[in-house]
C-alpha cells in the first residue's frame, strides 16, 4: 500500500525581521508549521537569522528593486513556485516637520515604506493567482488612520499604503487572495533608535522655524526606549497576523492597542478641528 506524501508546509515570507514584530512573527508562525522566509535589509542581519537556524533567511531591501525580485524569485524557486502568505511589515519613521522634509528624504521613506512593499507585493501576486489562493498582510499603523505632528512622512506613506491596500483588495474578489491590514499603535521594538538615524540623517534642526521644538523631539528620540503608555509587545501584532494568515474569513482592518481603537472611534464622531485638538494634545508632552 503506498504512503501519501505528507502535505507541504504552508510558506510566509516576511520583511523587516531584524528585531521587532518582523522577528516575533517568524518565530511564532514556524511554531504553528509555516515555512518561514525572514527577510532583512542588512547582510549582517541575514547572516545573524542564519546562524540562529533560519537557514530559509534572505537579503530583502524594500529600497532595492534587485534584491525584492531576487528574494522572490529565490522563495519560488526553493518552493515549486509556492507563496502561501506576505507579511509586509519592513518599514521605519522618518521624523520631522513637513516644512523641512527634502525631496530625498520623503522619496527614502516611500521608497520602502510604500514603493518597495508594492513592488514586493505585485511580484509576490503572480504566484498567489497560480495556484488559486494567498494572504498579503500590510502592517500599517495607527498613523494610517490619523496625523500627528512631526511625523508627516510616516504619515503620508502609510496613508497611502493604507489606500493602495484598499483597492488592491476590492481587486482581488473573486481570486481566493484575501488582503488584511493590521494597525498597531504603540508596540516595543527599535522604532525609536531608527527614526533618530533618519531624523539625524535629513533633518536641518538649526536652520529650522522648529528648532526649539526639535530640541525636545531629539531628547525624547535620543533616549533609550522607554516604556510609553498603552504599549504592548511585538506579540499583540503577531495574534492579529494569525487571524489573517488562517481564520477562513480573514478581516479587512485589525487594530491592536488602545490608542488606534480609541482614535478610530474618535474619527467618526469628532469634526476635523475637534480631531486636531485631540492629536495636539496626545503629544503636547512632545513639544514642550
Amino acid at each position: 500500500m503506498s504512503v501519501p506524501s505528507p502535505e507541504p508546509r504552508p510558506t510566509l515570507l516576511i520583511t523587516g525581521c531584524s528585531s521587532g514584530i518582523g522577528l516575533a512573527a517568524a518565530h511564532r508562525m514556524a511554531r504553528r508549521g509555516w515555512r518561514v522566509f525572514p527577510s532583512a535589509r542588512q547582510a549582517a542581519d541575514v547572516e545573524r537569522l542564519r546562524q540562529a537556524g533560519w537557514a530559509d533567511a534572505l537579503r530583502l531591501d524594500l529600497a532595492d528593486s534587485d534584491t525584492i525580485g531576487a528574494a522572490v524569485a529565490e522563495v519560488a524557486e526553493r518552493t515549486g513556485g509556492r507563496l502561501d502568505a506576505l507579511f509586509n511589515n519592513g518599514a521605519y519613521g522618518q521624523p520631522g516637520a513637513v516644512e523641512d522634509l527634502s525631496r530625498a528624504a520623503l522619496r527614502e521613506q516611500l521608497e520602502t515604506n510604500l514603493l518597495g512593499t508594492h513592488e514586493l507585493t505585485a511580484r509576490a501576486i503572480p504566484l498567489m493567482r497560480a495556484q488559486g489562493h494567498g494572504r498579503i498582510v500590510q502592517n500599517s499603523s495607527v498613523l494610517g488612520l490619523v496625523a500627528l505632528p512631526y511625523r508627516g512622512a510616516y504619515v503620508c506613506s502609510k496613508f497611502a499604503l493604507e489606500g493602495l491596500t484598499d483597492t488592491l483588495r476590492q481587486e482581488l474578489t473573486g481570486s481566493g487572495i484575501h488582503v488584511s491590514l493590521i494597525q498597531p499603535g504603540p508596540i516595543t521594538s527599535r522604532f525609536r533608535e531608527n527614526a533618530y538615524r533618519a531624523f539625524r540623517a535629513h533633518i536641518d534642526t538649526a536652520h529650522s522655524a522648529h528648532a526649539e521644538t526639535y530640541r525636545t523631539v531629539e531628547a525624547r528620540l535620543a533616549r533609550q526606549e522607554g516604556k510609553a503608555p498603552f504599549t504592548l509587545g511585538p506579540e499583540a501584532v503577531v495574534e492579529k497576523l494569525i487571524h489573517a494568515l488562517e481564520h477562513p474569513r480573514p478581516r479587512p482592518r485589525y487594530a491592536v492597542t488602545l490608542p488606534t481603537h480609541l482614535f478610530a472611534a474618535l474619527r467618526r464622531v469628532l469634526s476635523t478641528r475637534g480631531m486636531d485638538r485631540v492629536l495636539l494634545r496626545s503629544t503636547r508632552d512632545e513639544r514642550e
